[in-house]
Order: structure tokens, then C-alpha cells, then sequence
């Protein structure tokens, strides 16, 4: 399963089960020439990122320039994966981009914030990298993993039907000045990289395991060798209705002999 419990919270598990959340993260490379001139370029105020992923091909012309114009009244230089005619709003911080090589710019010492639609992938890169994350959930799974770094108090997020340049830019403001973000988020990743091994070394070793000794059966759960009717309790729901039913017919039998023993005495009273 593609999970870490520094993002996850705690649950039951199985022995058959095995996390490599973050298996896809690894230290940045150099950026291109072009790139790592314009992220210089940013001085001491650092560089944003903005991607929403390969789902979302472009957005909304109106969102866009909203989003334009709030980038452009930062201190800081935004990369932007934007996709779509370019905003009239857009400053002259900000690069539009049809591609990036994202984890290599979350890796950058000038890096400050990522925006983002909320995907996996983009998540544990930002843990891995120890980003903070303002959020714009679109689809699927993306509210989820948002509110689970919001439990964390490493990001916060914008819903697409509220998001203008006003609340945007707060938002931004907020993650950017308030250290605690950046803190709580350098924490979840030295915690996600203080691991024996690396997430995709130890999915293939356990699966090697499990082809070396035949299915590794001692792994299993024991429920596989339960009948259909105790797997899906039916055994259960059956006593448990036959106990209510059982019951329901005493106090119906119980109410209609109170009701004729006060009916014959108030025959025998007339």
C-alpha cells in the first residue's frame, strides 16, 4: 500500500500488508539552466510552485487570471504548470511552464510554498522535501489527503468554488509568514526518511518473500478459511434477529393477554 503513517493516521493492520508510501521520492538533481536562473533570481524571498497535476488540462480563464493576480503581488517567484491561453493578470514573478520537473524544485534550498491540487504523489514529495502545502482540491481523492496534512498543521487549503485573488492570497500569506508550517512539515520529513530501508526496496523484498516461500501463507488471514456465512456474519445477523424477534413476539403476547384478562373483567363488571 502506498502509505506512510507520518501522513496516515494510526489503524489496524495485517502482516500481509505492506507501506511504501513515497516510494517514487528521491534527492533533487540540478535544475535546468533556465530554471535555476529564474528560482536565483528570487533572491532571498525564494521561489512557489503551482502545478495541479496531468488530470486538470487547463482551468477556468476567470480562475486563472484570479490566480494570476494574486501570484503577482508576492515578493516571491512563482513556476507555474499552466496549460491554456496566458493570463492577462500574470506578473512578471511568475513563469508559466508545460512541464517541471517538480520533485527537483521541492528539493531547491530556495523553495517556500507548493500549491497544489492535492494528488499523491505531489503530497509525499512535499513531505519528503519538508514543503509546506497550500491545497486546491478538485477531484477524488484530493480533499482527503489535503485534510489529513491539515491535521498535521502543515498546509492549508482553497475551495475551487471560494478561491479569488483576495482569499488566495491570504492563504499563500498565511503558510508563507507563519513558521509553524514549514516546522511541522520538516518534522513529518525527517520522520518519513528515518527508515531502515528505502519504501521501494522493502515492496520488493517482501514480494521476492512471498514468491522464495509459495504464496507465504503464514502472512494470510485466517478468515480465508472461514465459511461464506461466518465470513459475512450472517450466522450472526441471523441469532441476532431471531433474539429480537423472539422478543418482540413475548411482549406482544405479553400486552394481548393484559388486554383480554382487563376486557373479561370488565365483561364480568357490566
Amino acid at each position: 500500500m502506498r502509505v506512510d503513517f507520518v501522513f496516515e493516521f494510526p489503524r489496524p493492520t495485517m502482516p500481509n500488508v505492506v507501506y511504501m508510501g513515497g516510494f517514487q521520492c528521491k534527492p533533487a538533481k540540478p535544475l535546468p539552466d533556465h530554471l535555476e536562473e529564474f528560482v536565483q533570481s528570487s533572491g532571498e524571498h525564494g521561489f512557489i510552485i503551482m502545478s495541479l497535476g496531468t488530470l486538470i488540462a487547463d482551468l477556468p480563464a476567470d480562475l486563472s487570471e484570479e490566480i494570476a493576480a494574486a501570484f503577482a503581488e508576492l515578493p516571491q517567484k512563482v513556476i507555474w504548470r499552466h496549460k491554456g491561453s496566458r493570463p492577462s493578470s500574470l506578473g512578471n514573478n511568475t513563469l508559466l511552464v508545460d512541464w517541471m520537473p517538480q520533485n527537483d524544485l521541492l528539493g531547491h534550498p530556495k523553495i517556500r510554498l507548493f500549491v497544489t491540487h492535492g494528488g499523491t504523489n505531489g503530497i509525499y514529495e512535499a513531505i519528503y522535501h519538508g514543503v509546506p502545502v497550500v491545497g486546491i482540491p478538485i477531484v477524488f481523492d484530493q480533499a482527503d489527503n489535503l485534510s489529513r496534512l491539515r491535521a498535521k498543521g502543515v498546509a492549508r487549503t482553497v475551495e475551487i468554488s471560494d478561491l479569488d485573488r483576495i482569499n488566495f492570497q491570504a492563504v499563500i500569506q498565511d503558510v508563507l509568514n507563519e513558521p509553524s508550517y514549514r516546522m511541522n512539515m520538516q518534522r513529518l520529513s525527517r520522520l518519513h526518511r528515518d527508515q531502515p530501508m528505502r519504501p521501494l526496496d522493502t515492496a520488493l523484498f517482501w514480494i521476492e518473500f512471498v514468491m522464495r516461500h509459495k504464496g507465504a501463507a503464514h502472512l494470510r488471514t485466517e478468515s480465508y478459511k472461514l465459511p461464506w456465512y461466518s465470513y459475512h456474519s450472517v450466522d450472526v445477523i441471523v441469532f441476532l434477529l431471531s433474539a429480537a424477534g423472539l422478543l418482540l413476539f413475548l411482549v406482544i403476547g405479553f400486552l394481548w393477554f393484559c388486554f383480554r384478562l382487563c376486557f373479561k373483567r370488565k365483561q364480568k363488571n357490566d
